[in-house]
C-alpha cells in the first residue's frame, strides 16, 4: 500500500449522488508529501463528492493549524488554516488540467489521488509573510536581528545636490559624462527603428 492510497478515490465505481469523505492530516502526511511551504500540522478535511452524468464536483472544507517558521526569528509558529475549495473532475482520454478547478483524468483509470491537491489548497492559504505577533518572537534571535540590522543614514550627512562629490570624493565632469560603449551600441539599435 502506497503512502497516499488513503487519498485515492475510485470515481468510476461511485454511484450517482453525493458522497462524503473525511481526512485527518497530521505531521506524517506533510513529511511524506515533502512540500516546501508546510512541513507539519494537524488539519481536518471534509470532502463532498457529487457525481452527475458528466462530471464529479468536489467541495473541500479544510480547517486546522500548520506549523511554519517565523520569518523574523525562525522559531516555529502555529498558523490557523481555514479554506473552502472546489475541484471538478471529468473523464477523458488522458490526464489534463484545464484550469485551476477543472481536471480531466483518463476514463480507463477512473481514479484520482487527492493528496497533492489537498496539500496545494493548504499551502495556498499560508500567507507569504508569516511572523509572530509583536513580543512573541524568540528574544535571543530578535536581539541578534536588531544588532545586525542597518540603520537609516538620514541622520548622517545629507548629499548636497550642488556638490559634485559623493562621500567626499570629487567626481570629475569628464568621468560623469562618460558612458559604457556597450550602452552606446544598444542606443544605436533604438535610433535605427
Amino acid at each position: 500500500m502506497g503512502k497516499f492510497d488513503t487519498y485515492k478515490i475510485d470515481l468510476k465505481n461511485l454511484s450517482p449522488g453525493v458522497h462524503q469523505f473525511e481526512y485527518l492530516l497530521e505531521n506524517k502526511f506533510f513529511l511524506d508529501i515533502d512540500g516546501t511551504e508546510v512541513q507539519r500540522g494537524k488539519v481536518k478535511v471534509d470532502l463532498s463528492v457529487k457525481r452527475s452524468s458528466v462530471m464529479f464536483e468536489m467541495n473541500f472544507q479544510i480547517t486546522g493549524t500548520v506549523l511554519v517558521p517565523c520569518d523574523r526569528c525562525l522559531d516555529d509558529m502555529e498558523l490557523p488554516i481555514e479554506t473552502q475549495n472546489r475541484l471538478v473532475v471529468k473523464f477523458g482520454k488522458e490526464y489534463a488540467e484545464e484550469s485551476d478547478e477543472i481536471v480531466v483524468i483518463p476514463e480507463d483509470e477512473g481514479a484520482i489521488n487527492l493528496a497533492w491537491f489537498i496539500y496545494e489548497f493548504i499551502a495556498l492559504t499560508v500567507p507569504m509573510k508569516h511572523v509572530h505577533p509583536p513580543g512573541k518572537c524568540n528574544k535571543a534571535m530578535s536581539s541578534k536581528l536588531k544588532k545586525h540590522t542597518t540603520k537609516s543614514t538620514d541622520d548622517d550627512e545629507e548629499f548636497d545636490s550642488d556638490d559634485s562629490s559623493v562621500d567626499g570624493i570629487s567626481i570629475d565632469d569628464d568621468v560623469a559624462d562618460t558612458t559604457d560603449p556597450r550602452w552606446d551600441a544598444l542606443k544605436g539599435l533604438i535610433d535605427n527603428e
